[in-house]
């Protein structure tokens, strides 16, 4: 496996600043929330945001509806751009697949729950409370 880290790479890299690094959160103290709340796991465990990151360790973290699964590549303590942030961890397959597999549902449900053209005009409202009155 090779090593992602910079040559300058810090020895030691604590868990809320890896996430700030690694681009998976905009701020270091949204990251330093995140990881304090429970929401984001280490090893498969709840811990705390000056937790010390190695490499091979596996990190869940919360990305929008979806949870993803990452294996750590490589130790950064500075923000690197999006292509060398991306090259710090990778997502598990299962991850991915999960992830997917919840889009397609989140999809299949809008369909069942359709949204209107447009607002209801000034007699369309009128009729509505109307209705509702009966």
């Amino acid at each position: 496996m090779s090593n992602h880290n910079p040559p300058n790479a810090p020895a030691s890299v604590r868990l809320d600043k890896w996430l700030w690094a690694a681009r998976l959160f905009k701020t270091r103290a949204l990251a330093r929330d995140m990881v304090q709340a429970g929401k984001v796991h280490y090893n498969g465990q709840r811990s705390k945001p000056g937790k010390t990151v190695e490499i091979g360790a596996m990190v869940k973290v919360p990305a929008g509806w979806d949870v993803k699964e990452l294996k750590i590549l490589g130790i950064s303590d500075k923000r690197l751009s999006a292509p060398q942030a991306q090259a710090l961890y990778e997502e598990t397959v299962e991850s991915e697949a999960k992830r997917e597999e919840n889009q397609i549902a989140r999809k299949m449900d809008s369909f069942h729950s359709p949204k209107p053209d447009h607002k209801p005009d000034k007699k369309q409202r009128r009729q509505i409370i109307k209705f509702k009155h009966q």
